[in-house]
C-alpha cells in the first residue's frame, strides 16, 4: 500500500511538472506534448476497444490522424498556412478509414468505421482545441500570440476539482452522485471540488485580468461541470468494456484516458464558452 502511494505520488509530480512545464515554455514544446498525447490517447483507445473483441480498428492510422489533426489545428490558428487547405490531408485520412473497410473483409465493419470515427471526435479533437484556446489573434498588428495561461487554467481547475472532490468527499461525502457509473463520486465531493476550482479562479483574475473575475468563475465552473461529465463519460466506457484502467503508461495512475478524461469534454466547453463570451 505504501508503495503503492509512493509511486502514484512520483508520476503525479512528473505528470505535473512535464505539463506545466511544458505548457509554459515555448509554443514548441506545448505542441510536441500535446501531439503525442493526442496520439497515444487515440492508440490507448484503439486498444482498448479492439481488445473487446467486437471490432478491429486501425491503431496506427487513427493515432496518425490524431497527431495531424492537432498540427493543422495549430497551423490553421497560427497561420503558419494557406487556411483551411490544411485540413485536406485528414480529411483524405477519414476518407481512407471509411473506404479500407470495404475490402478488408472484417466481422464489424459498421463498429470499425464507428470507434475510428469516434476516436478522432471524442479523443483527438479534444486536444487538437487546445489550440483555440493556445492562440490569439491581436487586433493591432493582426499578429498571432501565444497565451499558455488558458489551456494551462483548464488543467489547474481539473486537478483542483478532483483534488477537492477527493478531499471533501472522504470527509462528508453521503449522497451518490451517479451510483450507476461511479458509485465513489458523491454530491458533496463534486460541489466542495466546484468550490476549490471557482475560488482559484479568483488567483487567476489577478494576475491574468484579459479576462474579468466573473468571466474566469465561469470559466471555472463550466470546466468543473463539464469535466465531471468526462471523468463519468470514461468510466461508462470503462464499464462496458469491463476494463479497471484505459491503460498502465502512467504507473498508478492508469493510462493516459484516466488522466484525461475530464479534459476531452471540458476543453470543448470552455472554447465554446469562450466563445459565447464574445458575442455578448
Amino acid at each position: 500500500m505504501k508503495s503503492n502511494f509512493i509511486q502514484r505520488a512520483i508520476t503525479g509530480v512528473i505528470f505535473v511538472v512535464v505539463l506545466v512545464g511544458c505548457i509554459l515554455y515555448s509554443p514548441l514544446s506545448f505542441g510536441i506534448l500535446f501531439t503525442l498525447i493526442g496520439a497515444l490517447s487515440v492508440h490507448e483507445f484503439g486498444h482498448i476497444v479492439n481488445n473487446s473483441g467486437e471490432v478491429n480498428i486501425n491503431r496506427t492510422i487513427t493515432s496518425l490522424g490524431g497527431a495531424y489533426l492537432f498540427l493543422a489545428v495549430m497551423s490553421f490558428c497560427t497561420e503558419q498556412t494557406a487556411g483551411a487547405r490544411v485540413f485536406l490531408p485528414y480529411l483524405l485520412l477519414l476518407l481512407y478509414l471509411m473506404i479500407t473497410e470495404l475490402y478488408l473483409k472484417k466481422k464489424n465493419p459498421l463498429g470499425n468505421w464507428a470507434y475510428s470515427m469516434l476516436s478522432q471526435l471524442y479523443v483527438a479533437l479534444p486536444f487538437a482545441l487546445l489550440n483555440v484556446l493556445a492562440y490569439h489573434n491581436n487586433q493591432l498588428d493582426s499578429s498571432v500570440s501565444y497565451n499558455p495561461i488558458l489551456p494551462l487554467s483548464i488543467f489547474v481547475f481539473i486537478w483542483l476539482s478532483d483534488t477537492g472532490a477527493y478531499c471533501v468527499g472522504s470527509l462528508i461525502g453521503k449522497h451518490r452522485l451517479f451510483e450507476r457509473i461511479s458509485p465513489k463520486k458523491s454530491w458533496e465531493g463534486s460541489i466542495g471540488g466546484g468550490i476549490f476550482s471557482i475560488a482559484s479562479s479568483f488567483i487567476f483574475a489577478i494576475h491574468f485580468p484579459f479576462l474579468s473575475i466573473g468571466q474566469w468563475a465561469g470559466l471555472a465552473a463550466v470546466v468543473v461541470v463539464f469535466g465531471t461529465w468526462g471523468d463519468l463519460t470514461e468510466s461508462l466506457m470503462k464499464r462496458q468494456l469491463g476494463i479497471k484502467d484505459s491503460g498502465n503508461i502512467l504507473p498508478g495512475h492508469g493510462g493516459m484516458l484516466d488522466r484525461f478524461d475530464s479534459a476531452l469534454m471540458a476543453i470543448p466547453a470552455a472554447v465554446v464558452y469562450l466563445y459565447a463570451l464574445t458575442l455578448v
